[in-house]
């Protein structure tokens, strides 16, 4: 689909997205590569990461990829760090790295519900607070003029109930809260833009065909889908575009 944005829009913009390299977090990474921002993909498989780069790097977009588990401070550092010795600056972070799987509460071990907890909500505060020092008003690499934008990925689930997944639905909760009280903090003292973006059900995605397998039958026609179908994951890349870009 054609892009309604300039595509110089993030011209001169560096982007670390972490889980870039698949799914949401990969459409999102290219779409902002092909509206002019180099771009650095985090995650915790190789081949993943180096099939994702070489896509990238097809399109005509600067790109390299970092292995690296959000959940531990040293990889979030050390990958922070690489990213501005890599492009000389750092202007936009994106959390999109999750992990889910579907479980009745009573068959969830209290490790599988931290894992989830620490994926999601401490790894995304773990990345915002090593990226601080570089997106920050007068951080290494930028003026003193205003600061950059972070952006975490969340969800839908918990804002009503869903059926097994209690483990998700708190740690998005928990998002959205890190979302608001950064934005209030970080806004007020140092002009960095924190937003949160929720899908809702995205077509295509390993969520998707993991959470609503083929035998549920989940029909996505039903009035609980306001447009009668599933987003699709260049809606949320357009999303994630305008909220980073200045018109943001």
């Amino acid at each position: 689909m054609e892009s309604p944005f300039k595509a110089d829009i993030l011209k001169g913009k560096v982007a670390l997205i972490t889980g870039g390299g698949s799914g949401i977090g990969f459409e999102i990474t290219k779409e902002f590569g092909r509206h002019g921002a180099a771009v650095a993909i985090m995650g915790r498989r190789k081949s993943v990461l180096d099939s994702a780069v070489s896509s990238l790097r097809s399109l005509g977009i600067q790109a390299i990829g970092l292995e690296g588990d959000v959940r531990k401070k040293e990889d979030a550092a050390r990958v922070v760090d690489a990213t501005f010795e890599h492009f000389g600056r750092l202007d936009i972070l994106v959390n999109a790295a999750a992990g889910n799987f579907l479980v009745p509460a009573e068959d969830l071990s209290p490790n599988g519900f931290k894992t989830v907890m620490d994926i999601d909500s401490v790894g995304t505060f773990t990345m915002c607070h090593a990226a601080l020092k570089y997106i920050k008003k007068g951080g290494p690499g930028r003026g003193t003029s205003s600061g950059g934008t972070m952006m975490n990925i969340s969800a839908t689930l918990h804002y009503t109930a869903a059926w097994y997944q209690i483990h998700v639905s708190a740690a998005k909760a928990a998002v959205d809260a890190i979302t608001r009280s950064l934005a209030l903090e970080w806004g007020t003292d140092y002009d960095i833009r924190v937003n949160g973006i929720a899908p809702g059900p995205i077509g295509d995605t390993p969520g998707l065909s993991k959470l609503a397998p083929d035998e549920m039958k989940i029909d996505l026609s039903t009035d609980s889908r306001p447009l009668y179908k599933a987003g699709e994951k260049w809606d949320i890349a357009m999303a994630a575009l305008y909220l980073a870009s200045d018109a943001g």
